[in-house]
């Protein structure tokens, strides 16, 4: 059964966890669901649990003075934990909201302290995870800068296709930083 298990099988790709630490692992998750709309993450919420998306579509993004500004989307799969706010205790700078109905799995941040301190890969998994963070982080805020939004819109085409079948176009155009009207000229343009 744990075989065809979409964390078991992140786990079992990305991290060294022996067979049965990653069986007790993954039995210590609670499913939650959640519905479409719902918000997962408010800024200034301090991050308490270890969050994987099973099923469904997650958008982050940041907020202020009744703008909002895109800045990642999750789907299944996946890990949509703050791991900054989560690691260091401090208030999330950003927010969660579902896209579609969801089901994820949590795990409170004081089992998943005991497992990384029961298993020599904890320390592992927390380096890996930042270390990715801070890779997307900086290709994501390198190519906002340097690259058009038909340039960014022609990586998504190539990099996350997912997106473009799952995500309203009006959120993939505050994304791009552009408004759905131009996102819709570039599609054109780009068929």
């Amino acid at each position: 059964m744990l075989n065809n298990d979409r964390l078991f099988l992140f786990f079992n790709k990305e991290f060294p966890f022996n067979k049965e630490g990653l069986e007790e692992f993954i039995n210590t998750f609670t499913v939650k669901t959640f519905r479409k709309n719902d918000v997962l993450l408010n800024f200034g919420d301090i991050e308490k649990e270890l969050r994987f998306l099973d099923k469904g579509v997650v958008r982050e993004f940041y907020s202020s003075d009744g703008r909002e500004k895109n800045i990642d989307f999750h789907l299944q799969s996946s890990f949509i934990t703050d791991f900054v706010s989560l690691n260091h205790s401090t208030p999330t700078r950003k927010h969660q909201q579902c896209l579609t109905d969801i089901t994820l799995r949590s795990l409170s941040l004081e089992k998943f302290k005991e497992f990384t301190n029961m298993y020599q890969c904890g320390k592992l998994f927390i380096d890996t995870i930042f270390q990715r963070i801070i890779d997307k982080k900086e290709d994501s805020q390198y190519n906002q800068f340097i690259k058009s939004p038909e340039e960014l819109y022609l990586d998504i085409l190539k990099q996350k296709p997912g997106w473009l079948n799952e995500i309203p176009q009006y959120h993939l155009a505050s994304y791009l930083g552009i408004t759905p009207e131009t996102l819709s000229r570039i599609r054109k343009r780009i068929s």
